[in-house]
This record gives C-alpha cells, structure tokens and sequence, in this order.
C-alpha cells in the first residue's frame, strides 16, 4: 500500500524531472546546442544541472519521444529540432479557422502535385469509392449535403489524396490539420453554416491525379479549396458585421 510519504516522493520527483525537461527544452530553443550537435553527456549535464543522473536520463527520455532529440547508439544524443513539436501544435490549434484552412490548402495542393505523380491504381480505386459514398450520402440527404451528413466522407476523401502522394511524413501532417480544419468550422460556424459539398470538383481532381499531370493535379485541388475558402471568408465577414 502507497503511503502519504511515499505519494509525496513520488510528486516531488515528477517535479523535478518536469524542470529539467523545461531547462533542456529552454537550451534547446536558445541555440545553446544547434541542430545535429551532440548535447552533453548524462553525467556533464546532471553537474550542470544540479540533479541525479536519473533525473536527466527520464527528460532526455521525454524530449526523444517528443521528437526534439534523438539518440544514437554508441554516439550519444543529438539535438533533432530546436522547438517542440507539441508547443506547434498547440500554436495551431489556438489558430482561426481561416489560418488553419490555408495552411491545410498548402498541404493539399502540393499533395495533389505528389499524387498525380506517385498514385497507384488502388489509390484512384479508393478516391473514387469514398466519391461514391459521398455522392450517395447527398443523394439521400439533399437538405444536409456537405453539412454534417457528409463531412467524414469528405475528410475521408481529402485524407486519400494525400496518402496517394506516398509520403509518410506530409500524411502525418495533414492527418493533424484534416482534423483541426473539421473542427474549427463546426466551433466557428456550426453544422448548419458549413460549406456544402460539390462532388464534380472532387471528381476533377481524381481525374487530373488520374493523368499523371502534377499541374493540372494541383490547379484542380486549388479550384476545389477555393469554395471552402470563400465560405469562410463571407461567413467570417457576416460574423464580423453582426458584431
């Protein structure tokens, strides 16, 4: 059984693991160690520090996992990135919908180059089925179209698009985004005010992906984000003259 003292302990030790973790992650952001630099050792950093070597070993854990170092085997541990991943995406996530929209928009466009350029057959094969779906959600649903009936669909067939661009990294990246466009729409606007979907641009651009034609790929993904885009900015000036 944990006895008060021992919960204390406990506390008191998360404690300064999270400082150490603030401290290295403040040196880190500072420059104090530049990108691809081996920071110092467990031991040089528990000195300077003033904490046990355990101590540091449990933040550097931290800092790997959050993607700010990384550790080589034999090599020691390298500065990965200056800023923490986790920080952005609650930068992010503090954003307006239209800020994040555009960031999203940048991603989809050159996702859409990557596609027409790397797409195999099943990817069309599935771009196509999540069309189909959607056509059909419409189909029964004409009063929701685009609204909340169809907006997995949607998300579904834009998250395809990406993930036929064959890059792991930008996928990760706008699985994020897909997911916070989705969100800040229906917080800023509700269901019933978001844009309705039209499937004849999202067939376009399969059919431009399809071709092989990265610019005609991406002036078609640009013509479909150029409707979402308009709703908000009209939606966001009649929300700004009502005020």
């Amino acid at each position: 059984m944990t006895s008060a003292n021992d919960s204390l302990q406990a506390a008191g030790k998360r404690s300064l693991v999270d400082a150490t973790i603030e401290q290295l992650r403040e040196q880190l952001a500072a420059g104090s160690w530049p990108v691809g630099a081996r920071i110092p050792t467990e031991h040089e950093l528990a000195e300077r520090l003033q904490v046990g070597r355990n101590t540091v070993r449990e933040a550097v854990r931290v800092l790997v996992h959050a993607g700010m170092l990384v550790t080589r085997q034999g090599e020691g541990t390298f500065v990965r990135s200056s800023s923490d991943p986790a920080s952005v995406l609650r930068g992010v996530q503090r954003s307006g919908v239209r800020d994040v929209l555009e960031v999203r928009a940048a991603l989809e466009t050159e996702a859409a180059r990557l596609a027409a350029l790397r797409h195999t057959p099943e990817d069309i094969v599935r771009m196509r089925a999540v069309l189909a779906r959607e056509a059909e959600v419409i189909a029964s649903h004409p009063e929701r179209a685009g609204r909340e009936a169809t907006v997995e669909h949607d998300l579904e067939f834009h998250t395809a698009v990406v993930e036929a661009a064959n890059n792991p990294a930008l996928t990760e990246v706008y699985r994020y985004f897909g997911a916070s466009v989705r969100e800040s729409m229906r917080t800023a606007f509700g269901d019933h005010e978001m844009p309705e979907v039209v499937v004849a641009t999202h067939e376009a651009l399969v059919d431009a992906i399809e071709s092989g034609d990265p610019d005609r790929a991406e002036a078609a993904c640009r013509a479909l984000l150029d409707e979402p885009i308009a709703a908000v900015e009209q939606l966001l000036a009649s929300i700004a003259a009502r005020k």
